[in-house]
């Protein structure tokens, strides 16, 4: 997926606002030595790096770690795929927020990240759980389906586990599980009704490849149609955002 960097931050900056409370489980000590796995334009990298960490952001996207590094040209950030990375070095801690959901192989990067870290290390993160943004892929298929477009409808844009299958995996893995958490968080959308078409301009562009502009916008506006009895709130449209959020040590 092709990342535009600059609308990521002008309009989702949701994404990594949400990501500091994370930040907080994550319980930085100065000096220690953090991967940030999937760092996009590097806001919670260097949010690591000013608690007193030793940081290190990869991202698969070669937009987003060249922004980072525009912005915060003090931290070495590189392309990476969350899938088959190494270091040399092993880590204290692995950081990840609103990347995970994005792995359609999640054993191979836990897998990297158990690999990666040092005895008695920790992984940290928050993605997209089980019921993630139910409403509005059942809302793109629909509509999807009535214009013709039945393969398109039927992508898997994303993996959103229930809490018991991911830590499954974890502690299949060789990680211990020390907290975990699955729940609700209606999340505003910026620009009201806009904001249904902005986000799947950003992140559900996989469900739109090869339509044609005119009939896209038709899509659209009926998808922000189906979806505004649940998202609006009195001029301020929420998705429906469900988030997995954990910590496992490395034993």
């Amino acid at each position: 997926m092709k990342w535009n960097a600059e609308l990521y931050d002008d309009k989702h900056a949701f994404v990594f606002q949400y990501g500091e409370s994370v930040l907080e489980l994550l319980d930085i000590k100065p000096g220690e030595r953090i991967l940030d796995l999937g760092c996009g334009t590097g806001h919670l990298t260097n949010e690591i790096k000013n608690h007193g960490a030793d940081v290190v952001g990869i991202d698969g996207s070669a937009e987003m770690v060249g922004r980072a590094a525009k912005s915060y040209p003090g931290i070495d950030f590189l392309v990476n795929d969350a899938t088959d990375f190494g270091f040399d070095e092993p880590f204290d801690a692995i950081f990840s927020n609103a990347t995970l959901h994005w792995i359609h192989e999640p054993d191979k990067a836990i897998k990297c990240v158990y690999n990666s870290l040092k005895p008695g290390g920790r992984f940290v993160a928050e993605m997209g759980g089980k019921g993630n943004m139910q409403q509005m892929i059942a809302a793109t298929q629909q509509v999807l389906e009535k214009y013709g477009h039945s393969a398109l409808a039927k992508k898997q844009a994303w993996y959103f586990p229930s809490l018991a299958e991911y830590t499954g995996k974890l502690e299949k893995a060789g990680f211990r599980v020390t907290f975990a958490a699955h729940f609700d968080r209606p999340t505003l959308l910026q620009d009201g009704r806009a904001g249904v078409e902005k986000w799947l301009n950003m992140f559900g562009a996989i469900f739109f490849e090869g339509i044609e502009e005119i009939e896209m916008q038709q899509i659209l506006a009926e998808i922000t149609d189906i979806l505004e009895p649940d998202y609006n709130d009195n001029g301020e449209w929420y998705a429906d955002y469900v988030r997995l959020r954990f910590v496992a040590v490395k034993e």
